[in-house]
Formats: structure tokens, C-alpha cells, sequence
């Protein structure tokens, strides 16, 4: 019964966080404290508490570094069909129009993705996902475009409209409040038509005012669509 003394002794020892005389006069020595003993001497209060702001504010931070793309189609007044490729700030709700094409192939769509993050950078956007479809149009090269910058590229499940919800509701917006009450005649006029509302919705949507504040006046502009 001697080892089951010993080890009493041992843990009410490790208890009281100090040491204690066994029955033969030797101190005996103590357990580590747990770690939310250490914690709580040391001040420290739990994970949850230790983050700087709440998990709405976490949550935003992390969608102003998404980005979502997608194409719309326009059918013209003599039938010939244009797409539009925009990109669209989850957080801000901010529209970057990458181009419009009859013909928008792989090598179009990759220069035009090297063209928009030179603006990204010129803006102070630094996105660290970018979420799309798995059109084919999205190439290896184009996927490299972003990989080389740092950007990882998502790809939306199949038939998964709600998987990019935020581009979904821009390309209905445009087609409720633009397209449908217009009859486009070229591609130059659909380009001022896109832009002009582009803007609109940058700058005067309820969700443009909350977010302007928190973007300087730079990044506040909208550039021409790259052709």
C-alpha cells in the first residue's frame, strides 16, 4: 500500500500547486497545473475572447478577400449574341467589368484577367479567392493568372446558381433595371450601356454608401471595360 500513499500524496499535492512531505519526509513532486490554469494566471482569457472584433466583423473580413466572376449573354437587335465578364467584390458588392466579346475565347479571357488585377493592384485589393464556374472558357492559363498572384481559384459546383449568389442577383439587376427595357444595336452600345449602370450601382446602391466609407476615394472609380 506504500505506492498508493505515495501517489495520494502526489496528487493532492499537484491540487494545492505546491509540493508536500510523503510519509517518509521526502517532498514529492507536484503535476503540471492544466493548461486553463496556466491560462487563467497568466490572464489570459479563452480562444473566443482573445479575437479583436465579433464574428460578423471576421466574417466580412473574409468576404472582402472574394472575388466571383461570371459571363451574362445580350442578344442584339440583328442577333448576334455578346458576353459580358464582369467581377463582383462579395464584401463591397463592387462591380469590375473585365470585358465584353462576340468571341470570348481562352486567350481573351486570360488577357483580360491579367488586365483586371493590374487594376486590383492599382486599387489596393489584394482578394484571395476567386470563385467561378467551370466554363470552359476558364482555362489552365487563366487559372495560372491568378495562382501566380497568390489567389486561389474555386470552382462552383454544377447547376449551383446560389454557390455564386452575389453574381446571380448583379446579372439580374442589370437585365431588370438595363437590358430588358432597351433594344442593344452593337457592341459599343451595350459597352455605355453596362458602364453607365455599372457606376450607378458602384456609387449610388444602398450597400455603395456603407461600403465608401471604408474605401478611400482612389479605389472609388470605375474604369473603362477593357475590349
Amino acid at each position: 500500500m506504500s505506492w498508493w500513499c505515495g501517489w495520494r500524496a502526489r496528487t493532492r499535492a499537484a491540487g494545492t500547486g505546491g509540493s508536500k512531505a510523503n510519509s517518509s519526509g521526502s517532498a514529492s513532486l507536484s503535476l503540471p497545473a492544466p493548461a486553463w490554469e496556466i491560462l487563467r494566471r497568466e490572464g489570459i482569457e479563452p480562444a473566443p475572447r482573445r479575437l479583436e472584433s465579433s464574428w460578423a466583423e471576421f466574417l466580412c473580413r473574409q468576404a472582402a478577400s472574394i472575388l466571383e466572376c461570371d459571363f451574362l449573354t445580350v442578344d442584339t437587335v440583328f442577333f448576334k449574341r455578346l458576353y459580358i465578364w464582369f467581377f463582383i467584390e462579395l464584401a463591397s458588392r463592387r462591380v469590375y467589368l473585365a470585358g465584353i466579346s462576340a468571341n470570348p475565347d481562352g486567350a481573351w479571357v486570360t488577357q483580360q484577367a491579367r488586365n483586371l488585377l493590374m487594376r486590383l493592384d492599382d486599387e489596393g485589393l489584394r482578394p484571395r479567392f476567386l470563385v467561378g464556374d467551370r466554363d470552359s472558357k476558364f482555362t489552365r492559363d487563366f487559372d495560372q493568372v491568378f495562382r501566380s498572384e497568390g489567389i486561389g481559384v474555386i470552382k462552383a459546383p454544377v447547376r449551383a446558381p446560389r454557390a455564386r449568389a452575389h453574381a446571380e442577383r448583379w446579372v439580374a439587376s442589370l437585365r431588370r433595371e438595363r437590358l430588358d427595357r432597351l433594344l442593344i444595336r452593337r457592341r459599343r452600345h451595350l459597352e455605355r450601356v453596362v458602364h453607365a449602370y455599372a457606376m450607378h450601382y458602384n456609387a449610388h446602391r444602398p450597400h455603395a454608401r456603407s461600403a465608401s466609407s471604408r474605401r478611400s476615394p482612389s479605389r472609388r472609380r470605375l474604369a473603362n471595360p477593357r475590349r
